[in-house]
């Protein structure tokens, strides 16, 4: 059996499969596998079904298994006598489009621009069940070593069933070393290992000023509104120099490496006259020290408002990233709670919210 390549046959062995792995990853973006509620659930079981075939042909052992309806794949490719075995993990789920108007292609059909390819889950997640498929067929599916990949369905989601799948199948996901496929390069052209990352809580938080609406006209000025209240607990959370100004939270300092912030500038697409917010170096504001954003608004569309003070639920997703000690990576709003990083948030917003107003937070 043979359980070694030279790392020049390997790379010339990916070079030749490069056409057949993007052809894979345009099959798998094709299917619109939302995980999150109110979308088509049977999309995850045509995602799965596509994920378990592309795994299987590249000599994997697989099947689809389901809890609370969820599919996730497993493969195995068994070990070599005395080889220890490694668990890769991706997922086959997306997150939604958001505003179809936002995009300048359909995003469930995959476009090249520039060198790059463009769709919904080309990069997260399912370029990390190709790239999975396209190492064990590199070896011709007899790598030196024991593989189990795992492709989870409802990453984007929260994971809230992941604790129920390591219960029902972990001893076929065990494993001596796991590597993740759903983090990123340094650069283009320059791969990194990522080794640790910020943990997240999540909630949300919804605001009540009034049993009902009112004219704005007639009571504005001693009668707030829900979303002024809103905007005003939302801006204690950074100080006046942009850094989180949540109590109680780990910080720390990180290895500045090159990254200069006319990259990062570039990297994200930051508009000309924006600034980057918070002290410090850029990997330390990255890595080691805290972030507090916002995900969303509930609130009146502006072709739906009227003249009168919005009464209540108006509500956001308030997602915060931080070095504090979890136990573990927490990935999933409304599902996920640190104890210590939970109750900051609640201090912070507490004591600067109006005592006629109704904040709640879960």
């Amino acid at each position: 059996m043979k359980t070694q390549a030279s790392s020049a046959t390997l790379a010339d062995r990916v070079g030749e499969d490069t056409s057949r792995i993007r052809a894979e990853l345009e099959t798998l973006v094709r299917i619109p596998s939302i995980s999150h509620p109110g979308h088509d659930p049977s999309q995850l079981g045509r995602s799965a079904e596509a994920t378990a075939k592309i795994l299987r042909d590249a000599g994997c052992e697989t099947k689809i298994v389901e809890i609370e309806g969820v599919p996730a794949v497993i493969g195995h490719v068994a070990a070599p006598a005395g080889a220890p075995t490694v668990l890769l993990y991706a997922h086959h789920d997306v997150q939604p489009t958001g505003g179809r108007d936002l995009w300048h292609s359909d995003p469930f059909d995959p476009i090249e621009k520039n060198g790059r390819l463009y769709g919904r889950g080309t990069s997260d997640d399912k370029c990390g069940i190709v790239m999975h498929a396209g190492a064990l067929r590199a070896y011709d599916s007899r790598p030196p070593i024991g593989v189990t990949v795992f492709v989870e369905g409802e990453e984007e989601w929260g994971s809230p069933n992941l604790g129920k799948f390591l219960n029902e199948y972990g001893s076929e996901l065990r494993a001596d070393a796991v590597i993740l496929a759903d983090s990123g390069n340094w650069r283009t052209g320059q791969p990194g290992l990522t080794i640790s990352l910020r943990g997240i809580v999540a909630c949300d938080i919804e605001v009540r000023t009034l049993d009902h609406a009112v004219h704005s006209g007639e009571f504005g000025g001693p009668v707030p509104d829900a979303l002024t209240v809103l905007a005003k607990t939302l801006a204690t959370l950074h100080d006046d120099r942009g850094n989180v100004a949540v109590a109680g939270i780990a910080r720390g300092k990180a290895d500045p490496l090159d990254l200069e912030e006319a990259e990062l500038r570039k990297q994200v697409g930051l508009r000309p006259g924006t600034k980057l917010i918070g002290e410090g170096g850029i990997t330390d504001r990255m890595w080691m020290k805290p972030s507090v954003s916002i995900l969303g608004i509930d609130a009146p569309r502006l072709t739906e408002s009227t003249n009168q003070l919005v009464p209540y639920r108006t509500r956001m997703p308030l997602s915060k990233h931080s070095k504090t000690i979890f136990g573990a990576t927490c990935r999933g709003a409304r599902r996920c709670r640190s104890r210590r990083a939970g109750r900051g948030s609640h201090t912070s917003s507490r004591a600067r919210e109006p005592r006629t107003t109704r904040c709640a937070a879960r």
